[in-house]
């Protein structure tokens, strides 16, 4: 009897270990990263189609970098410090150069909450200058508290805004090791700080935000008419390729911007019409049909939202 009920604690204890174990390996799993080749000397990763949370550590965007032979340069820093740790050692297993500069597409959340880590190790941070309203707002303040509680531990109370080390109000030519990078400037579209990096010598155009690839785009307080026009702008472009700011490598360009434009244009169709004639919202969402974009991912999460923003966006240019 009393060997009986040693094997039987026993067996309890292994399974708790195990379920322990389980549970201690579901918590710390990392959602995958791996930089996939771009061109001769580009490289991306691609965050995943969701809402940034723990699980995923806010790695719900992308993020680009270019080895040049003085030092690499970073589109993007990724939604958490913990996540820019991990790109470095994506770009490590590439080169062993430094990174020299850091070029903010705009201000996200899930696009800067990286950014210090770059910073940290050197990094020059450059970025369109439209962005210093948004750093110096309660907005930005309140929405790095509420991450800090929604995304923890990744977003901290060691998780800090970082402003530019350069600030751009127009166009610029960045040479790095030789190699040319031209910024953009295409705002406000997306926010008003919107930045786009072309890289002539291999035809890549790392789109940021303006381009959102398999899903649908996220709104938000957006100039919308704006964007439309920098899409058109951007179709301009002698592109091989599109590192979108969200979504998959992009090798059809106009396919894939046309995506983002074709969204926008039908909100702004729908809503503008239900403004104009004074509809409510609930009523114009309700009787409009989304089945050409309801298939997209996040389009439950943030087609409503869209096309509220939207709706309030046309109120005000038809005043």
């Amino acid at each position: 009897m009393k060997h009986r009920q040693v094997r039987l604690r026993w067996r309890n204890l292994m399974a708790l270990c195990l379920a322990g174990c389980v549970a201690m390996a579901q918590a710390t799993s990392e959602p995958p990263m791996v930089a996939t080749q771009v061109s001769a000397s580009s490289w991306y990763v691609e965050g995943v189609p969701a809402l940034g949370s723990p699980a995923n550590q806010n790695f719900i965007s992308n993020a680009a970098f270019v080895v040049t032979p003085a030092g690499v340069v970073v589109i993007d820093a990724l939604g958490s410090p913990a996540l820019a740790t991990r790109l470095i050692a994506e770009i490590r297993k590439v080169t062993p150069l430094p990174v020299t500069h850091v070029i903010v597409t705009h201000y996200h959340a899930d696009h800067i909450y990286g950014l210090q880590t770059f910073k940290d190790q050197g990094a020059r941070i450059v970025a369109h200058r439209a962005a210093l309203s948004y750093l110096n707002s309660d907005t930005a303040r309140l929405r790095l508290e509420v991450s800090r509680q929604e995304l923890a531990p990744w977003v901290n109370d060691q998780t800090r805004l970082v402003q530019a080390d350069e600030w751009i109000d127009a166009d610029k030519t960045l040479v790095v090791g030789g190699v040319t990078f031209q910024l953009k400037t295409v705002g406000p579209a997306h926010t008003p700080e919107d930045l786009v990096v072309y890289l002539p010598s291999e035809r890549i155009l790392f789109a940021g935000d303006l381009v959102f690839r398999s899903r649908i785009p996220y709104v938000g307080q957006a100039d919308s008419r704006h964007w439309i026009i920098a899409l058109d702008n951007l179709l301009a472009f002698d592109t091989r390729v599109i590192v979108p700011g969200h979504g998959p490598l992009s090798a059809e360009a106009r396919k894939d911007m046309q995506l983002t434009r074709d969204y926008l244009v039908y909100l702004r169709t729908t809503m503008g019409r239900a403004a104009q004639n004074m509809e409510p919202f609930d009523e114009a969402y309700k009787s409009t049909d989304w089945t050409p974009f309801e298939h997209l991912p996040l389009f439950r999460v943030a087609n409503r939202m869209n096309a509220y923003n939207t709706y309030l966006l046309l109120e005000h240019e038809t005043d």
